[in-house]
């Protein structure tokens, strides 16, 4: 008996760019399937698949596919948790390490949410999110504004 080849998703030998936890989870998903077809299409007559084996094979494929979507969930809670944590951060006072390794501190007057961690303004300085050390109340008073 031949087994033929499972040919991969082409987009794993393309040099894609993509992120390779996503090639890998289609990867999986499509060549469980393209296994599974396999063996059942040349499989001897008159030794068929087991059924429980063919049942715990389907019921593997649905765990998979379950735990890629909660994996996909979890990092989308994440992105969201990160852009809502750099939001309440506007009118904060932040310190962060510069390239010297010292301490600077300033108010942060913006949020950028361009890529995957969010970029905060501190003073003239753009810097990600997880690069933060530390965070206080703004030292100066804010400057109450009067009605024109």
């Amino acid at each position: 008996m031949t087994v033929d080849a499972v040919s991969a998703p082409s987009s794993i030998y393309t040099g894609s760019t993509s992120d390779p936890a996503a090639r890998k989870q289609v990867l999986d998903g499509e060549v469980f399937l393209k296994l599974l077809v396999t063996q059942l299409t040349h499989q001897d007559p008159s030794s068929p698949m087991d059924t429980n084996e063919m049942i715990s094979q389907t019921t593997q494929l649905a765990m998979m596919e379950q735990l890629t979507t909660l994996a996909d969930n979890g990092a989308e809670a994440f992105a969201l948790n990160m852009r809502q944590a750099a939001s309440a951060l506007i009118g904060q006072e932040a310190s962060y390490k510069d390239a010297e390794g010292k301490t600077v501190s300033g108010v942060v007057t913006k949020v950028s949410f361009d890529g995957p961690i969010p970029q905060v303004t501190i003073g003239q300085k753009t810097i990600a999110l997880d690069a933060i050390t530390g965070l206080a109340s703004p030292t100066t008073p804010a400057v109450p504004q009067t009605a024109a």
